[in-house]
């Protein structure tokens, strides 16, 4: 620990990252990556952006893709919020909306980030626990007045489960003097988005990214909708941090990416389709797979142990993510692949249980 640290970095536990090593060639199942490549009009845009206007600063407030992802959900510029990334879009939420007199609700089961932001924040964190099967307890986050937010992923990570409107609504009805925050990193892939509530509920801030469905997991965009008053918060942060937060590159390609659906929906497509037919592959060989809206699945070996089966995948070139927190230590989160990488992996898992 450096003598040079302040008192808060030496606080601080900070969130873990999905194994990036450079020693050899893996499949990589471990990081929740698109194996598609982007959309082929977005590389077009990438391409016509890196001319010679890259020596001038971008559009601070990326008025074109705002504009695009509102044309998309229907929703009002103002309405929409971008950033480098939904994490820095998350953080900014975190300073802006969420750091309360009172606790912030959250899974205890959830995105590893949310604990961190809570401590990089002093922001009190009140843990709820999922259930026995791991979906989220509804009317533990309907009951009293104790609460300065709440903050959940849907689909939950790493279970994969997502949460029915009819039950976030319930949330959003009985909480209507704090903030709800739905992330929806994964809802892509088989959820229904919470951006339909948006003009019901004021108190809504839906986040999304364009790492995942969209395969632009390296360009890092993510953005935010909601009503104008809780984005022109988020602006006001962000403009009170870094006022040129996406380059002209990842402007010009997270605009052509959203208005390319038709890409958008075959990748998300193929996707789902193999995370079914890997889902019930691993049923049949003793797995206990949790039900996944995303693209990954949350799988429980029951012959072998799941932290020896993660680093026998690994010595053999095929990497998995293992958690060794309490309730989700015998699980293995496997994002899916390709058909020919899902095969290799259900291959070895065949020879190894």
């Amino acid at each position: 620990m450096s003598k040079f640290w302040s008192k808060r970095a030496r606080e601080l536990d900070p969130y873990t990252p999905g194994e990036q090593p450079q020693d050899q060639q893996y499949i990589k199942l471990n990081t929740n990556e698109n194996p598609y490549p982007p959309s082929a009009k977005a590389i077009a845009a990438m391409r016509a952006a890196s001319d010679e206007s890259m020596r001038l600063y971008p559009d601070p407030m990326a008025k074109r893709l705002k504009q695009a992802i509102a044309e998309y959900y229907s929703l009002d510029y103002e309405q929409v919020f971008v950033g480098n990334s939904s994490d820095e879009v998350l953080a900014h939420t975190f300073v802006a909306l969420l750091k309360q007199d009172k606790p912030l609700f959250s899974p205890d089961i959830s995105y590893g980030f949310y604990p961190a932001y809570c401590s990089l924040y002093n922001i009190e964190n009140a843990k709820v626990p999922l259930a026995n099967d791991f979906t989220i307890c509804v009317d533990d986050y309907c009951n009293g007045n104790d609460k300065g937010g709440i903050i959940f992923p849907n689909p939950n990570a790493p279970s994969g489960i997502a949460l029915s409107l009819r039950n976030i609504e319930k949330i959003l009805k009985t909480n209507p003097d704090i903030v709800v925050v739905i992330d929806e990193a994964y809802v892509d892939f088989g959820a229904d988005t919470a951006v339909s509530l948006i003009a019901k509920y004021p108190n809504l801030l839906v986040t999304q990214t364009f790492s995942k469905s969209r395969s632009l997991a390296g360009l890092r965009v993510g953005f935010a909708m909601g009503h104008p008053y809780l984005i022109e918060g988020l602006e006001r942060v962000k403009n009170s941090f870094n006022s040129y937060p996406l380059d002209r590159v990842a402007i010009a390609g997270a605009t052509a990416s959203i208005k390319d659906k038709e890409h958008f929906e075959i990748t998300c497509q193929k996707i789902i389709n193999t995370r079914e037919r890997v889902r019930d592959v691993l049923v049949t060989q003793g797995f206990e797979v949790l039900p996944s809206k995303t693209n990954f699945l949350f799988a429980k070996p029951t012959q072998v142990d799941a932290k020896n089966l993660y680093i026998e995948l690994k010595e053999q070139g095929l990497l998995v993510r293992y958690f060794s927190a309490p309730r989700i230590d015998g699980f293995l989160r496997i994002t899916i692949g390709t058909d020919k990488e899902m095969d290799v992996f259900l291959q070895k898992i065949a020879e190894l249980c």
